[in-house]
C-alpha cells in the first residue's frame, strides 16, 4: 500500500494534493509532497524487502518505523495540522490508525492478526 501511495505522491503530487486537500498545491507544497512520496515509497520498499525476516531485528525496526509514521499521520490529522478534515483525509486517518493498531499488535507478538 505504501509503495503505491509513495509513487502517487512522488509522480503526481499536484493531483494528490487536490484529492486530499481539495485545492492545488503551491510550488513548495508540490516539492514537499514529492519528498514525502519518496520517503513513503522508501518505507514501503524496505518493508517489502524485509517481509521474510519474521521477528528479526530488521523486521522489528521497520515495524517501529511504520508505527511511528502511522501514529504521526493520525496525530497530524486529528490536531488539524493538515487543515480541515474532509472525507478523503478522514479515510486516510482511519486507514493509518488501523495500520498503527495492527503494528502494535504485531510488535506485541499477536502474529495471528496477519492475514
Amino acid at each position: 500500500m505504501e509503495v503505491g501511495a509513495g509513487a502517487a505522491l512522488l509522480l503526481a503530487p499536484d493531483l494528490a494534493i487536490r484529492l486530499i486537500f481539495g485545492s492545488s498545491g503551491t510550488a513548495p507544497a508540490v516539492a514537499l509532497t514529492r519528498v514525502a512520496g519518496g520517503a513513503v515509497l522508501s518505507l514501503g520498499v524496505a518493508c517489502w524487502l524485509a517481509r521474510h525476516d519474521g521477528t528479526g531485528a530488521a523486521s522489528r525496526a521497520l515495524m517501529s518505523a511504520m508505527l511511528t509514521y502511522n501514529a504521526a499521520l493520525v496525530a497530524l490529522v486529528l490536531t488539524g495540522s493538515l487543515g480541515s478534515i474532509g472525507p478523503l483525509l478522514s479515510a486516510v486517518a482511519l486507514l493509518h490508525g488501523g495500520m498503527a493498531v495492527w503494528f502494535v499488535l504485531l510488535m506485541r507478538g499477536a502474529r495471528s492478526v496477519v492475514p
